[in-house]
């Protein structure tokens, strides 16, 4: 016959047993950020960075305490002599100092001893009397420079000489007269001089 009338709802029935364990959902989104942790240990030093670039210009330094001004070198002497006609040959030692502050110049032997290297200059001024006088300027053991003047019987004259000469130090110059031409003279009247000085080292 033809289908019945639905019928009256019946009771809730009783809760069911627990059913199997689903299969594994998909990730779920992130969760908010949890407390910042305690800082870890100091990590091992890293190798060294290239150089940087130059920094800028510092500022200019106060100025600095002034420096000691160096010595000048310094060679000069001046001598007269103090008896007339000295030996020939020898070196004529000039024994009354006028200047000898460096004590370059050795009057016990009439010898100048160099110790600045460098150019000097030479002169002399010398009376001569009575006879002739030919004197020779020897630098290093050689006549560099010879000059004379004629004089016989009771005549006075004068004779001068400047030069300049280059020299080592330990080079030695003095001056020297030759054998009866060494009418060389002073007195109370005249003197008879022998001067050197450093014109400017080398």
């Amino acid at each position: 016959g033809e289908m019945g009338v639905d019928g009256v709802q019946g009771v809730d029935g009783k809760q069911g047993e627990k059913g199997e364990r689903g299969s594994k959902g998909e990730k779920g989104d992130l969760g908010p950020a949890g407390v910042m942790g305690p800082s870890g240990p100091k990590g091992v030093a890293g190798s060294k960075g290239g150089r940087g670039a130059p920094g800028k210009k510092g500022s200019r330094g106060a100025k600095g305490a002034r420096g000691d001004t160096a010595k000048p070198l310094r060679s000069a002497f001046s001598a007269g002599l103090s008896k007339p006609f000295p030996p020939p040959n020898v070196p004529i030692r000039f024994d009354k100092i006028l200047y000898n502050d460096q004590e370059d110049y050795n009057p016990s032997t009439g010898k100048f001893n160099c110790s600045v290297p460098g150019a000097y200059v030479f002169a002399y001024h010398l009376t001569v009397r009575g006879r002739p006088a030919r004197v020779s300027l020897v630098a290093r053991s050689r006549k560099v420079a010879k000059a004379r003047e004629t004089l016989y019987g009771q005549e006075i004259d004068q004779a001068s000489f400047l030069t300049i000469l280059k020299l080592s130090a330990g080079d030695q110059v003095w001056l020297e007269v030759a054998r009866e031409w060494n009418g060389v003279y002073v007195s109370a009247e005249d003197d008879s001089v022998f001067t050197g000085f450093l014109l400017y080292p080398d």
